[in-house]
């Protein structure tokens, strides 16, 4: 299963833009996207897909913590 996971764009270079992920900066494409430093992205295999709000990415960030929690709790 793959999936999309939301950051926050910290500059942009053309076609390339760097994204935080909680601390973890990484080149996305963005040639699918028109994106501005400090905008948020849905991210997948290396793309950004998706602009959105800074609410959207939280809800979405907090499920994954939710489901990440979850899987602990059965180790």
């Amino acid at each position: 299963m793959c999936v999309a996971y939301p950051g926050r764009v910290v500059s942009v270079d053309g076609r390339k833009a760097k994204v935080d992920f909680d601390g973890n900066v990484v080149d996305v494409n963005v040639g699918v996207v028109t994106v501005s430093p400090g905008d948020y992205v849905l991210v997948h295999a290396g793309c950004a897909i998706e602009t959105m709000d800074e609410a959207q990415a939280d809800v979405i960030i907090s499920a994954f913590s939710e489901v990440m929690l979850f899987g602990e709790e059965d180790q």
